[in-house]
């Protein structure tokens, strides 16, 4: 059924009018840049003494926390749509330095704030967490009191915060820079990297291999530009680290997607224990290329002729449709975001690479971005960046604080947003040979996984250990990520991408380290919730959104253990889920003898 016809291009307007030149916009951070004085003023004039009668007070610095907090991710979220829908606006770059400088004075008030949260004893503590709001986060405030703890002092913390907004973040911003000038020479002009990425899906290899040899060309042009940003990066987490006597890298990731060692520990294991599966995937996909051995190139290569592309509005309509199969709120979340024109999809030159979805908190409204090309690939990229949307408007109604999930359960959402969508396209398919193209389609998800994000953080483990011993040039991370590449794909490849920790933003990113393992995590945890979904059918809807709000107020194991009853550090859970994925494989197999 067809329903109205979908803006591809999002609006903006309705936040700031005007874009990155908004009087509106630079009035919003002017007011975010006084909530955040007057959040900073309060929490340097709060003396606590160890009484429970702190709790009003304790109480209304949450709330003017919650008021500034929103403001500053309202600007952050307005700023990043406007760099990614135009990679040449230059004044949306200097926006992010303001917003990335609010952010930073947060942070040094959040810090003065929970250090004093750690001045409680324990016995005033629990006393003050039995009731009203402070009892509703008493999860998230407990975990920045005890996070306190094991961190510097007051001033040597506030003093880091200071020193990354031109140092750290200043890092960041400098690759943002260093893409946005990054052009993909091709045929009678060039492309951004996000077109070009796109072609990469070419079901011509010629087309592929050039492109790829120009995407490696680009990329290594700049190489030493960017060694040296990846390894400033490096370098001020592992000297903060240091100070605060923190000798894992991995400490502070665990401790954001709030998990333990044991759980990352058994998925990893059990997933370098089944490649196997995969490699035989990848080598069937060879030989149904013609091909003795794949290359980085043809990895996301369509096989057969199956013409399954959709337009925008086939895709949508298509979405909207089977989240219906799974919930009413789920497909109306959907239909509103197309509707309201919450979503960048046109296919045009100067965007930013990639997919995301934001949201903007004063407003109650999500964003998506990507460039959509009616592939199947970029079907499953819209559900699963509306996935994240959704999770976000299940938790519409908490306090901001018990809003903020790790990145780890952030995946879950997305993942099981686009496994409704795969497996409706499975279903839908009209013929072996559709079936075959949106099988394969589907177990690429799993090789990116299980193999492309190993890999990452197998190359960001080794590279880290290195940096410990000083500055690592170009051409040792490009041995580095091919070797990490060789492992996770167990040497199913004749070319691999060594450019590939310049090539992706995910190594940049300052606000979350080691930004690869939460993806893989999410993405079987969401299998678990799925294969939990199909039991009980259309009436999971209600427990799953309940999962969606407890996301962000306790640990992942507490949530596995009280929504699924399973145990995370333990392998059973992970080899159920990794089964599911090579389930699809063998009926791959199967089809293709």
């Amino acid at each position: 059924m067809m329903t109205k016809r979908y803006s591809e291009v999002w609006d903006l307007e309705v936040f700031f009018q005007g874009g990155s030149e908004s009087p509106e916009f630079a009035s919003h951070l002017q007011s975010a840049q006084e909530a955040i004085s007057s959040f900073k003023k309060e929490v340097g004039n709060w003396n606590p003494n160890d009484q429970v009668s702190e709790g009003n007070r304790l109480a209304s610095l949450v709330e003017m926390f919650d008021g500034a907090a929103k403001k500053v991710r309202q600007a952050g979220a307005f700023v990043s749509c406007l760099q990614a829908q135009d990679t040449e606006d230059k004044k949306a770059g200097q926006l992010r330095a303001a917003v990335t400088e609010l952010s930073a004075s947060l942070q040094t008030a959040l810090t003065v704030f929970d250090q004093k949260l750690a001045g409680f004893s324990t016995e005033v503590w629990d006393e003050l967490l039995q009731s009203g709001l402070l009892n509703e986060l008493r999860f998230v405030l407990t975990e920045r009191r005890e996070r306190a703890a094991e961190r510097l002092s007051e001033q040597e913390e506030s003093a880091i915060n200071a020193l990354s907004v031109d140092g750290y973040h200043g890092w960041g911003q400098m690759y943002d820079l260093l893409v946005s000038s990054t052009k993909i020479n091709y045929k009678e002009g060039s492309l951004s990297v996000g077109q070009a990425a796109n072609k990469l899906s070419d079901a011509d290899r010629n087309v592929r291999k050039e492109i790829f040899t120009e995407w490696e060309k680009a990329w290594g042009e700049k190489e030493d530009f960017y060694s040296k940003t990846l390894n400033h990066l490096a370098g001020f987490r592992l000297n903060v680290y240091k100070l605060r006597g923190w000798e894992d890298v991995l400490k502070e990731p665990l401790d954001i997607n709030r998990m333990q060692k044991e759980t990352l520990d058994a998925m990893w294991q059990v997933i370098s224990e089944n490649k196997e599966p995969f490699v035989q995937f990848l080598n069937r996909k060879a030989k149904l290329l013609g091909l003795e051995k794949l290359s980085w190139f043809d990895l996301d290569a369509p096989i057969g002729t199956a013409e399954s592309k959709m337009s925008y509005q086939q895709g949508a309509d298509f979405i909207v449709d089977n989240f219906g199969q799974f919930g009413k709120e789920m497909a109306d979340f959907a239909k509103m975001a197309f509707e309201n024109k919450w979503i960048e999809a046109e296919d045009r030159p100067g965007k930013a690479p990639g997919g995301f979805h934001t949201f903007f908190p004063e407003s109650s409204q999500s964003r998506i971005f990507m460039t959509y090309s009616g592939t199947p690939s970029n079907v499953s990229t819209l559900a699963h960046e509306l996935g994240h949307g959704f999770h976000t408007y299940a938790m519409r109604d908490l306090h901001l604080l018990n809003r903020n999930y790790a990145m780890n359960v952030a995946e879950t959402a997305s993942t099981f947003a686009e496994m409704i969508v795969s497996d409706a396209s499975l279903k839908n398919s009209k013929s072996k040979e559709e079936k075959l193209s949106l099988l394969e389609d589907k177990i690429q998800r799993s090789v990116a996984l299980l193999m492309n994000i190993h890999a990452r953080f197998l190359f960001e483990t080794k590279f880290y250990e290195k940096r410990k011993q000083g500055l690592v040039n170009a051409e040792t991370l490009n041995e580095l990520m091919k070797d990490a590449q060789t492992e996770a794909y167990g040497g199913a490849l004749e070319e691999y991408h060594p450019l590939f920790w310049a090539s992706k933003l995910h190594f940049y990113i300052t606000g979350v380290p080691f930004y690869n393992f939460p993806y893989t995590f999410g993405y079987l945890f969401s299998l678990g919730i799925y294969a939990m979904a199909q039991e009980e059918g259309q009436g999971y809807e209600e427990k799953y959104i309940a999962l969606l709000k407890d996301s962000a107020s306790m640990t992942v194991e507490e949530l596995a253990q009280k929504h699924l009853n399973v145990d995370l550090t333990k392998r059973d859970f992970w080899e159920k889920a990794v089964r599911m994925c090579v389930e699809d494989v063998e009926e791959f197999l199967a089809l293709t003898e």
